[in-house]
């Protein structure tokens, strides 16, 4: 199991019998439950110390892979459709999957399900793969008896999320890879290019002894800026290492997060508009599912504000979730809150007062997710004549930079 700890235990079953072993878990807690949930009772649970491994930091950063989640449960929901038992199922998914995380996740819950736990419970032992949302919406469908329902809405749920995901990375590749080759060529530049440059500055001011060997301001800041870069790369290096890990380890915390996700609200040039409008196509999306799944009100507005994917939004429904709780609107925080749009406000009161809350929600899925394609094909096309320019501009000051000298000394022999 991907990110679970290994641990040693001995039990006994209600014979007396001893019995000894090891199994995976998120912590002894959980342990603990699944040896109570096969009759066992529990004498001792220890944390098993292993070496450590590069596969297992590798698996720590590496994401599910959303495609493959989402065939797994397309498939998941059609075959319990088709009437087949739940191990015969899991078993044949196993088989089928081709992501290693989500084989060993389903090789668990074919496991915990063969020894009495629910889907529900299994699925809670494997949160790396199936997050609170996909847990409960799982838990309604096996509590109303509509499993198979329950499943078909995670699948169109999942599919809508990872089309969402896909279509903004594949928009944005072609530039990401434009400026990163630019980049790449920029160091080279500064790195090869320019030391030569400096070299022949240099036997020139020996040769003109009396003349002014000073070098023109743009000469001296790119020639500097070389001999940092290739005099001081083992500090620049392993500082900018430094300096992304810090990053990513302050963007974890509570509160980076929050200043980060209102940051990039803020972008201009429509960058903060189209993630603001991918975050709102996640949400209404989210949202729709777990209510068409019969997730409780209150349950379903906790999760999709946890599952948001931006701190922004999931405050905003903490105010929705007071405002239900003590018996008020859904619509009403929604439309005082500056994330959310006023068309979004209008139609979830629509929803809650024709009782088609989960339509409403869907349509406003579809509608920002028909914006984001249109938003981010305006962006690439603003953002490639920018970058062209950034680039060239750079490259037009390094050009001029390098030559001026070689004009000062022409005027001079002139």
């Amino acid at each position: 199991m991907a990110g679970a700890t290994t641990f040693a235990f001995r039990a006994m079953d209600v014979a007396g019998t001893s019995s000894a072993g090891e199994v995976e878990a998120e912590s002894k807690a959980q342990v603990t439950e699944q040896l109570r949930q096969r009759g066992l009772i529990v004498l001792d649970v220890s944390e098993k110390k292993e070496p450590f491994k590069l596969e297992q930091l590798w698996q720590t950063w590496k994401r599910i892979d959303m495609r493959e989640l989402s065939v797994f449960s397309r498939q998941f929901a059609t075959l319990v459709a088709s009437g087949m038992p739940m191990l015969r199922t899991l078993h044949t998914l196993e088989e089928q999957t081709q992501d290693e995380r989500i084989e060993a996740a389903i090789g668990g819950l074919r496991a915990d399900v063969e020894a009495g736990s629910t889907l529900e419970q299994a699925m809670e032992r494997h949160p790396e793969v199936f997050d609170r949302l996909y847990r409960a919406m799982v838990r309604s469908g096996e509590e109303s008896g509509r499993l198979e329902d329950a499943l078909d809405r995670i699948a169109y749920q999942v599919e809508k999320s990872d089309a969402l995901r896909r279509q903004v990375k594949s928009a944005m590749m072609y530039p990401a890879l434009i400026f990163g080759f630019a980049m790449v060529v920029l160091v080279a530049v500064v790195a090869f290019v320019i030391p030569v440059f400096a070299g022949i500055f240099e036997e020139m001011g020996e040769e003109n002894p009396g003349e002014d060997a000073s070098l023109p301001l743009p000469t001296q800041v790119c020639v500097t800026a070389s001999e940092a870069m290739t005099g001081f790369w083992y500090i620049l290096i392993p500082g900018l290492i430094i300096s992304f890990v810090a990053f990513f380890k302050w963007k974890r915390t509570e509160k980076g997060k929050e200043m980060w996700d209102r940051f990039v609200l803020r972008l201009p040039a429509q960058i903060g508009d189209v993630i603001q409008k991918v975050a709102l196509a996640r949400w209404s999306r989210t949202f729709s599912g777990a209510v068409s799944a019969g997730v409780p009100m209150l349950q379903a507005i906790k999760l999709t504000g946890e599952t948001s994917g931006n701190i922004v939004i999931e405050q905003a429904m903490e105010d929705v979730y007071a405002s239900v709780k003590r018996g008020g609107s859904l619509a009403g925080p929604i439309e005082q809150n500056p994330i959310f749009p006023a068309m979004v406000g209008h139609m979830v009161a629509v929803g809650e007062e024709t009782g088609q809350l989960e339509h409403m929600l869907s349509k406003i899925a579809d509608f920002y997710e028909a914006e984001v394609d249109a938003k981010v094909k305006a962006l690439t096309s603003l953002i490639e004549p920018i970058m062209i320019v950034f680039v060239g501009g750079i490259v037009g000051f390094i050009v001029i930079a390098m030559y001026l000298p070689i004009f000062s000394l022409y005027d001079k022999i002139r």
